[in-house]
This record gives structure tokens, C-alpha cells and sequence, in this order.
């Protein structure tokens, strides 16, 4: 099971949860505390801002962010739930749990996955350009795009709700 939430709910969902596993997906990772149940292995950083296009300043996501995130995602033995979070848990996060849910469920549909996101939280706006660059990594030949496009905008929040995905 994949959970997302903001930084400001990380500890409370690991702790709820009884995640193993957390990757966290936002610009000043330097700010994240790994839970203390979560070994020091379990926890990825990736530094990237919350962008759809290269802008000076900031880091925009990559297909070096994508690799990283999906590498990550497949050492993860689904023993115990996965928590991923960005700052505000709307936006990188959900679309990096997007890319997981795809990643691990190759044949299942990527309109349902998406219709699932949007059923758990109305906040979801997965970053498009994450999305694409997971669409390209996993062969989905546009379907994720699509799917996101399906699932229309999310409605405008400052922080996300935690939720959950279910694999299966």
C-alpha cells in the first residue's frame, strides 16, 4: 500500500501506517527527519521543486528524479506500506505515487489509478511534468498524461490530506 501526505503529516501517517518505506520528493530535503522506524535505507530523498518547465533557480524534475524514484520503488518489498510526501502532498508526491502505482501494477489501467488518486484526495494535482517523465520511463506511451487530463484539476488547497492507494 502506498500512502501520501505533506511533510507536516510524515511522522503521523509513518506512525499510522506502519510504513517501512518513505521517499520524499520536494526542493529543501534537507529539512526532512527520517521517522525513527524507518532505516536510514528506506528513506530516498530527491530535490526537486515543484515546476513543470526549467526556470533559472530552480531545480526542475528530470528523468535522473524519475530513475531514482522508480529504482527506489521497485527495492521496496511491499512488506510494509510505503509513505510518499512532498511539501504540501498535492502535487510531487502525488504524482511520484502515480509513477509507483503504474510501475507496480503494469497492466492495470492508468485512468483507474488516476480515478482512484482523485476518489482519495479532491486536493490531488499530480505535477504534469513528473508525470510524463514517468509515462516515458514506463512505456505507458501517454496513457498516464491522459489519465491525469481524465482526472481534471484538484481543487485548490494549501495542504493536502493524507491518503492512501491501494495496489490491487
Amino acid at each position: 500500500m502506498i500512502h501520501v501526505c505533506s511533510l507536516a503529516a510524515l511522522p503521523d501517517t509513518v506512525k499510522s501506517t506502519g510504513a517501512s518505506h518513505v521517499l520524499t520528493v520536494m526542493a529543501n530535503v534537507d529539512q526532512v527527519q527520517r521517522p525513527v522506524s524507518v532505516l536510514p535505507a528506506n528513506h530516498l530523498k530527491v530535490q526537486m521543486d515543484d515546476i513543470t518547465e526549467q526556470m533559472d533557480g530552480f531545480v526542475a524534475p528530470c528523468n535522473m528524479h524519475i530513475e531514482q524514484v522508480l529504482n527506489f520503488v521497485r527495492s521496496w518489498d511491499r512488506s510494509a506500506p510505503l509513505v510518499v510526501h512532498c511539501y504540501a502532498g498535492i502535487s510531487r508526491s502525488t504524482a511520484s505515487a502515480f509513477a509507483a502505482a503504474c510501475l507496480l501494477n503494469p497492466h492495470r489501467d492508468e485512468t483507474s489509478i488516476a480515478r482512484q488518486i482523485r476518489a482519495a484526495s479532491p486536493v490531488a494535482a499530480p505535477n504534469r511534468l513528473i508525470v510524463s517523465l514517468a509515462d516515458e520511463a514506463l512505456g505507458r506511451e501517454g496513457r498516464m498524461l491522459r489519465a491525469l487530463d481524465e482526472m481534471g484539476p484538484g481543487s485548490m488547497n494549501v495542504e493536502g490530506r493524507p491518503f492512501r492507494i491501494d495496489l490491487e
